[in-house]
């Protein structure tokens, strides 16, 4: 069975759009993955740690036969092979791989947390899902992604993130 997945993609360091479009090359090039949709670009102000470069972010849309487990795997090897290195919470990064969501499934597990635990409060999230998807409700709740997304711009009013 496929499971429709949306993963988080950012950078903020070096080439940021190329190491996005080599992010996805290689996600592509992972066996049973297919994108099905890509999110524009947008540049944002770092979330967690203001003390970096902004970052330019997108989000995916993928269809896969893979566990959850697996997929996460994948992508942390797309990471490493990239340069990742996780020195600093929230720090710089060459790439950051999330998955946001994966099917209608509720994960909670040391390894991974589905929805993604910091997603409702993310612009640099929200937006880009809402260009793949307005109509998005989240599996945990049933709250809808215009909801959230409406509650965070009203908090947060739109500062720090414009499409590219």
């Amino acid at each position: 069975m496929k499971n429709i997945v949306y993963i988080g993609l950012g950078s903020n360091i070096g080439d940021k759009k190329g190491r996005l479009e080599q992010a996805r090359g290689m996600i592509a090039g992972i066996g049973d993955v297919k994108i099905i949709q890509t999110s524009s670009l947008y540049l944002t102000s770092p979330w967690g740690n203001p003390d970096q470069e902004d970052f330019i972010n997108q989000v995916i849309k993928v269809s896969t036969g893979l566990p959850a487990g697996d997929l996460l795997d994948r992508l942390q090897q797309i990471e490493i092979k990239m340069g990742r290195q996780r020195n600093v919470k929230w720090g710089p990064r060459t790439i950051d791989l999330d998955i946001l969501l994966y099917g209608d499934e509720v994960i909670d597990s040391p390894e991974l947390r589905v929805p993604h635990p910091h997603m409702r409060e993310r612009l640099f999230v929200l937006i880009p899902l809402r260009e793949i998807n307005a109509d998005l409700v989240f599996p945990d709740d049933g709250v809808k992604l215009r909801e959230v997304l409406v509650s965070v711009l009203d908090r947060e009013e739109n500062r720090g993130i414009r499409k590219i």
